[in-house]
Order: C-alpha cells, then sequence, then structure tokens
C-alpha cells in the first residue's frame, strides 16, 4: 500500500497577513535594533588612579582648551560627542600624584576648577595656568579612543 503524502495548501490569507507582518518588523524593528551610529572622543584610563583630563582643539577658527573630566581607573568616558570634525586633537591628563602625560604644544588651563579658554596665548594674564598637550591624530576618523596608562 502507497502512502500518499499530504502537502497542506497554504491559506494565502495568514500568507499575506504573514508577510505583512514581516514587513512591518523590518521597516520598523530594525531601525531600533541597530541604533545610530554614535561617533564621540573617548578618553580611556588604564591607570591604577583616576586622572583629571583636558582636551585641546583646533575648530577652524579658533585653538580651544577646556576640562576637566576626571576618569576613574580602569574606565572610559567620552570627552566629545558626535562626529569628530578634525584631525589633531590635544590631551594633557594628571593623576594627581607621579603620571602626567604631556606634551609639547601648549595650552591654557585652569588649575582646579572647571574651564574653556579660547585662544593659547597669555594664559597667565587671563587667570590660567600653562600646560603642554600631546598631540593625537585620529586620521580624520569620526570617532577615537585614546588609552591612558602607566
Amino acid at each position: 500500500m502507497t502512502q500518499k503524502r499530504f502537502r497542506a495548501k497554504p491559506d494565502t490569507k495568514m500568507r499575506r497577513t504573514t508577510l505583512l507582518l514581516a514587513m512591518t518588523l523590518g521597516m520598523t524593528g530594525l531601525p531600533l535594533m541597530a541604533g545610530p551610529a554614535l561617533a564621540a572622543f573617548n578618553v580611556c584610563n588604564r591607570s591604577s588612579l583616576a586622572v583629571r583630563t583636558a582636551l585641546g582643539r583646533f575648530d577652524g577658527t579658533h585653538w580651544t582648551s577646556e576640562g576637566w573630566w576626571t576618569i576613574q581607573p580602569q574606565a572610559c568616558a567620552p570627552i566629545l560627542t558626535g562626529p569628530l570634525q578634525g584631525r589633531f586633537y590635544y590631551l594633557y591628563a594628571s593623576d594627581g600624584a607621579a603620571g602626567t602625560w604631556e606634551g609639547k604644544t601648549f595650552f591654557c588651563v585652569a588649575p582646579d576648577k572647571r574651564f574653556r579658554a579660547v585662544g593659547r596665548g597669555t594664559c597667565a594674564k587671563r587667570g590660567f595656568d600653562r600646560r603642554g598637550f600631546f598631540e593625537v591624530d585620529t586620521g580624520k576618523k569620526p570617532d577615537w579612543t585614546q588609552s591612558l596608562s602607566n
């Protein structure tokens, strides 16, 4: 005796409903799952002490420095959010003890409080200290993470 296999014919109404549901989820669910690309300049503190960080940059018109961001040990923090506009950024950081990350490009900083200083010259006349920042070449990428380690 041969056995007949029956193949159920899909219900047309059910097939349309399934297709409509799949299309709706595809159009609304996918963007929610993917989310927007978040670009930023992040600093990761790979040292054993908290660090205070300041950032220097050129916006096409003015040199500006700003700070302080405190970054805990073994943590990262966004310093800038949004796609990076420049190629070169400058950082200065200190752990308050023996660790200092510095360089040869000078910017103005406030010693103890949050600050924003437009311009790199006449720091003392404007009530700022002068510190050497190190250069970070982002290669014109839209986001960058810089690590500080001892």
